[in-house]
């Protein structure tokens, strides 16, 4: 909105200080200081009003140390993070970019379902929430709209050298001239293409149509199929991931932001010509403005650990946990980064796997044994711990320490090959 704004100030008046906001560095700095400054300021009274409306969390007896503390601690706080993010990022960012309005519809529709979940488990009483079904369906509903939205929309595109379009036989949406002297320019295509990032791999790309080699001809026409069951199953797997790791204060808000800082220098490298071309990764045009959103919902995620930290005065409920692990499925398939979603999002990953890995071995043992038995003494992983006598800021503070290296590793492999 400002954008525009500022832009047509510029144009017309030619106002004074109006060409920053041209500058995606500068709104995206200005997005982190504005969404975290909201998500202060909004959180205390959202706070508030969870209490007086008696939102607070029921706590299972799971026989955890402290666990009875937490009881009555109001939940839903989600809607800070949420809010905190689209404010500013309506505020900043370009409201005409494909990109900004799929990962503002992410947002809400994956805060839809979160809200419906924690609504009937705070209201009707109900432990369970809204069934798994329905979530799944969510889930998969999310997948196809951006799977299908992203092979269909004409600026989805990647910049790449008609020589290579014409090899793969890519549909070429618009060439443009990339300035490559003092006096010469270099031809480039947009194209319509179902490729993404390979991490560790010279030549770092994968066409998803390679998949289906064994139809030949016909694999280009079919690769949609497994384009959207791809997006699919990232977003329900991390989406999940990330409501598993919400079970200690400020561990999901913490992964979360360290995640999301990492895709937001992916999103800019990936949405900047030169870094891109330095890096060898796909150009991906109109991207940079993923940038902004990402520093919104950076922003909004450090000033909700600012009452979700050990002794937290809210938790995120499903409301925040669906949501974040939706909106960082949705940027990485965007940003064609989402086969790194097993390093950038290991914890995510170790969470699922250890709750999978738990219920399996039970299950195994009890059909040989007649008795269950267990893996670790508790699932998620981060359950394990407290069992073993950790304190939980211990457990979420070396979570985030692990977090951060997987990030680091991450944002490495764009140069590793």
């Amino acid at each position: 909105m400002l954008y525009h704004l500022f832009k047509w100030l510029e144009e017309a008046y030619n106002f004074p200080g109006a060409g920053l906001f041209q500058y995606s560095s500068f709104r995206a700095g200005t997005a982190v200081i504005l969404s975290l400054v909201i998500s202060l300021i909004i959180g205390r009274r959202i706070i508030d009003g969870l209490r007086r409306l008696q939102i607070g969390e029921t706590v299972r007896e799971l026989g955890l140390h402290g666990e009875n503390l937490k009881a009555g601690t109001p939940t839903m706080g989600g809607v800070i993070i949420i809010a905190a993010t689209l404010i500013p990022c309506l505020l900043l960012a370009r409201l005409d970019n494909v990109y900004i309005l799929l990962m503002l519809f992410a947002t809400i529709w994956m805060a839809t379902i979160g809200f419906i979940d924690d609504y009937i488990k705070v209201f009707k009483k109900d432990k369970k929430g809204l069934k798994g079904i329905f979530k799944i369906l969510g889930q998969v509903g999310l997948g196809l709209i951006i799977g299908v939205t992203m092979l269909v929309n004409d600026e989805v595109v990647v910049r790449m050298e008609p020589e290579t379009a014409a090899l793969h036989g890519y549909e070429v949406m618009n060439s443009v001239f990339v300035k490559e002297g003092e006096n010469s320019y270099k031809e480039l295509v947009h194209v319509k293409a179902s490729i993404t990032n390979v991490p560790f791999i010279k030549n770092n790309e994968l066409d998803y149509s390679r998949i289906l080699w064994f139809l030949g001809d016909n694999a280009a026409d079919l690769v949609w199929i497994v384009f959207v069951l791809m997006t699919i199953f990232v977003i329900t797997a991390v989406s999940n991931g990330a409501n598993l790791t919400d079970g200690l204060d400020g561990l999901a808000a913490g992964v979360s932001a360290i995640v999301i800082a990492a895709l937001g220098i992916m999103a800019f490298v990936s949405g900047n010509s030169l870094a891109a071309d330095y890096l060898k990764i796909l150009y991906i045009p109109y991207t940079g403005e993923l940038v902004i959103f990402s520093a919104c919902l950076l922003g909004g995620c450090i000033g909700f650990l600012w009452y979700n930290i050990y002794p937290a005065r809210v938790f995120m409920g499903d409301t925040g946990s669906l949501t974040l692990g939706g909106i960082i499925a949705a940027l990485a398939i965007i940003l064609r980064k989402e086969l790194l979603i097993p390093v950038l999002c290991g914890v995510f990953l170790i969470e699922n796997v250890s709750v999978m890995l738990q219920v399996w071995y039970f299950k195994h043992t009890k059909k040989k044994y007649g008795e269950g038995r267990r893996i670790f003494k508790m699932a998620p992983l981060h359950h394990h711990y407290q069992k073993e006598g950790y304190h939980e800021v211990t457990i979420s503070v070396r979570f985030w320490i692990i977090q951060i290296l997987l990030a680091i590793l991450t944002v490495i492999t764009l140069k590793v090959r």
